[in-house]
């Protein structure tokens, strides 16, 4: 692979123009295509073989009117104190609101607070139910707009009076933050490489490559039916790796110049011995993130093939741009050791001198091994802590910031009708097959009611056909609680004896059921998700390291760091703890696919930087240094390149915690928490301490297995037997003048 990515990148070097052209004209097409491309509304929300997906499926083919996928909202008023809704003043203004809000040509229905008993028992709010024809990211904004006029006017009467449901549903924002992300990196850069112009390259490169992965996603986002988080997702890995991806092989490219080597040859080596660590870490990502698909939850693979299509670009404009731009650079890009005029003056590089930060902190781990791998495994597994206590579940308008109408609204409901009424379960009652449809529904309400944690269970409302019936059911407990689950396990449970008396079906769905079906298969799957993504890795790191347990250290290494990470998760999103720092107004559950996602997008990181570091330990030992000096010699050259390149992940995942959307807060947050664990004391600590104790163990592999490996070459060794035919032949050539 080395003399294969060697020739690449002098021919990309070469053929610099045709290559700048290629990826502008893609960059330009995407863009186009994104431009002209229909708005995308929300992405469908669907999990496959749960009894909640089945329920909603029927509720859709029997009750075909329904529009089961239509926003609705709910405008709650209040009345002021020492009065009730029910006062002719406030009804008035009730009633003149509901007419306002059916005006809408996008609504099917309101409801009368008064004619539906939609009041609370003291008498002091009710709520008006609005549904519309279309979904809350496809409902127009005079739609949106309207809902809130009405709503305004309303609280001129002197009612108070909040708006919640999915209606108001918002594009995420991101904030000042992602830019000030991007600034950090640059800055770093610039730090690393002392030349503005050798900082400019990954910078640019990594957004050309967002720039193509995310038009591309934005045009076929109506046509695959993406919603927006897939983009954000994208654009926060993309960016990420991309930067890392180049600053690897411009780093290297600079380390071959102060060899002194012609450009194009350094351009050549640098993706050669470089590119190839790019290439395997680059797959290690899209493997965790390809492998999401595993969980059979659409909008999760979705999430995955797009953010590893972004991934699998920026690999390859690593590949190919840098060298190519490099070209264009010529001799502003300085050998390593060397500053930029502008940044110092053109001073060369030292040839002689004390040792580097990275040589140093490498010596003294290689001297105190057992010492500093007990420290960071104690230090990592105390930060996991928390992580016992994790609560799973998915946001709603309860966990949104209590400035939010949504958050107002829940909390009147939550007040009036019982912390339950926000989380309603419905019951659909499939009697097609049963002699007595009224019966088996009268007899499934008779059940539940018997059952412990309900505070009202509605008539059944049968469809057109009179086969299927639907049942409102109301707990006495908030949606993401854990009674609330029991008492939806309850309701299938009865079900079964329902069904072998009256050969009706009983399903439960709505949002709170689809919720927990969501986090039980999210659990189920987490076990082979994580078995097939870190088999296929280790796979590929035993071919890339050609040892079993380098790959077997890095992948114990990888769990310690996303316990970690998920524990600090826990700390600041659940327990609260920092959280006024993180802009976290609101704790609870953390979200049911947090820890699997976590798992497959920090696995993916935290090979990078194993192969990005140990790959250049690996070079040392082949080219016949001992496993210690190796050590040393491996953070020598990689150690600072390493750090700058966690640090710009680090500050490209925290832009993203300035999100207005809990989820992409959520994850930007635990990215960067992830990949400072993983960097700063997995792989700078605890790796070089086990390597230092392992020995030469540490590189040992069976024979029948070396030589059933394919031979990948990732630490360079056919470009030295390029280097010796090249020394025979001109050799040759002066023995025949």
């Amino acid at each position: 692979m080395a003399t294969f990515l060697y020739k690449l990148g002098r021919l990309a070097f070469r053929r610099r123009h045709f290559v700048a052209l290629i990826w502008v004209a893609l960059l330009t097409l995407a863009g186009v295509g994104a431009a002209s491309a229909p708005t995308a509304g929300s992405s469908s929300f669907s999990i496959p073989g749960t009894e909640a997906q089945k329920a909603f499926d029927l509720l859709e083919q029997r009750f075909p009117g329904m529009s089961a996928d239509g926003a609705t909202a709910r405008v709650v008023f209040k009345a002021p104190s020492g009065e009730k809704m029910a006062d002719k003043d406030n009804k008035a203004a009730v009633e003149k609101t509901v007419k306002a809000l059916g005006d809408g040509s996008e609504v099917t229905s309101v409801t009368d607070p008064f004619k539906a008993k939609a009041v609370s028992k003291d008498g002091s709010v009710a709520y008006a139910s609005v549904k519309y024809k279309v979904s809350g990211m496809e409902l127009q904004d005079s739609s949106k707009d309207a809902l809130k006029e009405a709503a305004q006017d309303a609280r001129a009467s002197g009612l108070s009076v909040e708006v919640g449901g999915d209606a108001l549903t918002a594009t995420p924002e991101t904030g000042s933050s992602e830019v000030i992300g991007i600034a950090i990196a640059a800055v770093v850069l610039v730090i690393t490489f002392g030349s503005l112009i050798a900082a400019g390259l990954p910078l640019l490169t990594a957004l050309i490559g967002v720039g193509i992965g995310v038009s591309t996603i934005t045009a076929l986002a109506n046509a695959l039916d993406l919603g927006t988080t897939t983009s954000t997702l994208a654009m926060m890995i993309g960016l990420a790796v991309g930067i890392d991806y180049a600053l690897f092989i411009v780093s290297r490219y600079r380390a071959e110049l102060a060899e002194g080597r012609e450009r194009e040859e350094a351009a050549g080596r640098a993706v050669g011995t470089a590119g190839s660590a790019v290439v395997f870490a680059g797959l290690t990502v899209v493997i965790a993130l390809v492998g999401l698909s595993v969980v059979n939850i659409p909008m999760l693979t979705k999430m995955g093939v797009a953010a590893a299509g972004t991934v699998a670009i920026a690999v390859l404009i690593a590949l190919t741009m840098i060298p190519a731009l490099l070209g264009y650079a010529g001799r502003k890009v300085q050998p390593a050791g060397q500053k930029s005029k502008l940044l110092g003056g053109g001073r060369a590089a030292k040839k002689a001198g004390k040792p580097n930060m990275g040589t140093r902190w490498a010596s003294f781990v290689v001297r105190r091994p057992l010492a500093v791998l007990l420290l960071g495994v104690v230090g990592l597994g105390a930060a996991a802590l928390p992580a016992s206590s994790l609560e799973l579940g998915l946001p709603d308008d309860g966990s949104q910031p209590v400035s939010t109408t949504q958050r107002r609204a829940y909390d009147l409901l939550s007040d009036g009708f019982g912390p339950g009424f926000n989380g309603p379960l419905m019951v659909v009652v499939d009697a097609k097959a049963s002699d007595d449809p009224k019966g088996a529904a009268t007899e499934v309400s008779d059940k539940i009611k018997d059952l412990k944690g309900v505070v009202t269970v509605t008539p059944a409302a049968f469809n057109k056909a009179g086969d299927t019936a639907t049942i409102t059911v109301i707990p006495d407990s908030k949606p993401s609680s854990a009674k609330t689950e029991d008492l939806v396990h309850g309701i299938r449970d009865a079900g079964g004896d329902i069904k072998t008396d009256t050969d009706a079906t009983v399903l439960v769905t709505g949002t709170t059921a689809m919720n927990i079906d969501f986090s039980q298969k999210l659990n189920d799957a987490l076990v082979p998700y994580l078995a097939l993504v870190v088999g296929l890795a280790f796979l590929l790191l035993i071919v890339v390291f050609r040892s079993i347990l380098v790959p077997l250290k890095a992948a114990l290494g990888f769990l310690l760091s996303v316990m970690a990470a998920l524990g600090a998760v826990v700390a600041v999103f659940q327990w609260g703890w920092l959280s006024s720092l993180f802009g976290v107004e609101e704790t609870g559950p953390i979200m049911s696919m947090m820890p699997i996602f976590m798992v497959g997008v920090v696995f993916g990181l935290a090979m990078d930087y194993e192969v990005f570091l140990v790959t250049r330990m690996r070079e040392a030992y082949v080219h016949g240094e001992k496993p210690s000096q190796a050590i040393v010699t491996g953070f020598k050259h990689g150690a600072r390149v390493v750090t700058a390149a966690a640090v710009i992940m680090i500050a490209v995942f925290s832009g993203f915690i300035g999100s207005s959307e809990s989820m992409i807060k959520m994850i930007g947050f635990g990215l960067a928490i992830a990949v400072f664990f993983d960097a700063f004391l997995v792989r700078m600590a605890i790796v070089p301490a086990v390597l230092a104790l392992l020995g030469k163990k540490a590189w040992w592999l069976p024979k029948w297995l070396d030589r059933a490996l394919p031979n990948v070459d990732v630490e360079g060794e056919g470009l030295r037997a390029l280097d010796a035919r090249r020394k025979d032949e001109d050799d040759r050539e002066l023995a025949r003048v």
